[in-house]
């Protein structure tokens, strides 16, 4: 999503992965969270629901690329909070819906993602 060959423009970083210039290759697991992304006009953050990274030499020489793939990946600023907070509560009320119930169904199990999600649309908006 980033990349930068001077080490100040397009850095990627999220918690304790900072990606600079010829940094060394490496793939690794996104949790759901806010990834932010420095690029030479400023930073992008990004509200992203899982996925995967690769950090790897870029098309140029003391180039770095780095590349999140994601199921799901909204820019922060487009996020509909309004929406957001729907669904939450939608997914609140299945959940408490299903709770009756001893064993978890496979719509309570739909309603826990979807929550997570809300949550994540909603925390990401805060910030």
């Amino acid at each position: 999503m980033g990349r930068g060959g001077d080490g100040t423009g397009g850095e990627v970083y999220r918690g304790l992965v900072h990606g600079l210039a010829e940094h060394m290759d490496m793939v690794g697991d996104v949790v759901p969270s806010v990834v932010r992304v420095g690029t030479t006009e400023g930073e992008i953050a990004i509200a992203v629901h899982g996925g995967f990274f690769q950090v790897g030499p870029g098309e140029g020489e003391d180039e770095t690329l780095a590349t999140v793939l994601a199921g799901i990946a909204e820019k922060v600023d487009e996020i509909d909070v309004a929406r957001a907070q729907a669904a939450k509560e939608a997914a609140q009320a299945e959940i408490a819906a299903d709770s009756r119930n001893d064993q978890e169904t496979a719509a309570s199990t739909m309603a826990r993602a979807a929550l997570e999600r809300a949550e994540l649309r909603l925390n990401a908006a805060k910030s």
